[in-house]
């Protein structure tokens, strides 16, 4: 086992700021991106289609190539034609490394979470494992191809805040419950993440965004009427959470509530943790 310096919980620090920062001046730049397509991209012809302007009277409605096509326009609209080669070009870049960070991280989690340790109870070895994330990953493709088909038309900041609304219903609660409550056991993690996870989808499913906007039913029919379920999505995850371990009186129970201290200290400074035992 080996324990953490000074000098590796400074660096953790020092990564955990650049990290940050980093994330925080994308979500900046994402309201910068947007304000600025309503001004420049939204007010010239240029970059909308006429006809569907006449019947939108919307600017954003009628930016050529749809609304995901603004942050591209807007990059013509600022820089010309080198910006927005350069603009193109990442995003272009930006695309393939999600996409395979996506699927790798898939792969993953059904050939060593759910086939290794689940399925196998944690005795199957390297080879199967290897095998199992190939056609994972053939099957997650698939799987993208095609509701990258059904979901077309649909605005993709618009799709990625429904990703956050599922991940904070789901992973959320059970990683702030974790870190920060002592109370937490193993049961009540489980059942509140897969509570918040299944209210969150059939909630997205069910919204006016997909159900109508995507599956073409009738404009008011969809059953929940809001686009974004995650502010009681994600309430179903942490008060399934907590009553469920406070009713929990098992043994692994006691157990999770035993070891929390321990926990807590290695998740805050790292001091405990071990290095991996495979490679």
């Amino acid at each position: 086992m080996r324990f953490f310096t000074v000098k590796d919980a400074q660096a953790a620090r020092k990564s955990v700021f650049y990290a940050t920062g980093f994330i925080g001046y994308f979500y900046i730049l994402t309201f910068i991106i947007g304000f600025g397509a309503i001004t420049l991209v939204s007010t010239d012809l240029t970059f909308l289609d006429a006809g569907i302007l006449e019947k939108t009277k919307s600017g954003i409605a009628a930016i050529k190539g749809g609304s995901n096509m603004a942050a591209i326009h807007l990059a013509d609209a600022v820089g010309g034609n080198m910006f927005l080669g350069f603009i193109s070009a990442v995003a272009f870049a930006t695309i393939l490394a999600v996409v395979s960070g996506l699927a790798l991280a898939g792969a993953s989690s059904i050939s060593h979470d759910i086939y290794a340790m689940v399925i196998k109870g944690g005795h199957a070895n390297e080879q199967d494992e290897v095998r199992v994330s190939k056609i994972a990953t053939l099957f997650l493709g698939v799987l993208a191809i095609i509701l990258g088909i059904i979901f077309e038309n649909q605005n993709v900041a618009f799709m990625v805040g429904l990703a956050f609304a599922i991940a904070a219903s789901c992973n959320f609660p059970v990683l702030v419950m974790s870190i920060f409550w002592k109370d937490l056991t193993t049961r009540g993690a489980l059942v509140g993440g897969f509570l918040g996870l299944t209210s969150a989808v059939v909630g997205v499913l069910l919204s006016p965004a997909v159900w109508e906007a995507t599956f073409g039913f009738a404009k008011g029919s969809a059953p929940i009427k809001l686009d974004n379920p995650a502010l009681f999505s994600m309430s179903i995850a942490f008060v399934t959470i907590w009553l469920v371990s406070i009713l929990d009186r098992s043994m692994r129970a006691g157990a999770d509530r035993r070891g929390f201290d321990a926990q807590f200290v290695r998740s805050q400074t790292g001091i405990g943790a071990a290095d991996a035992t495979t490679h």
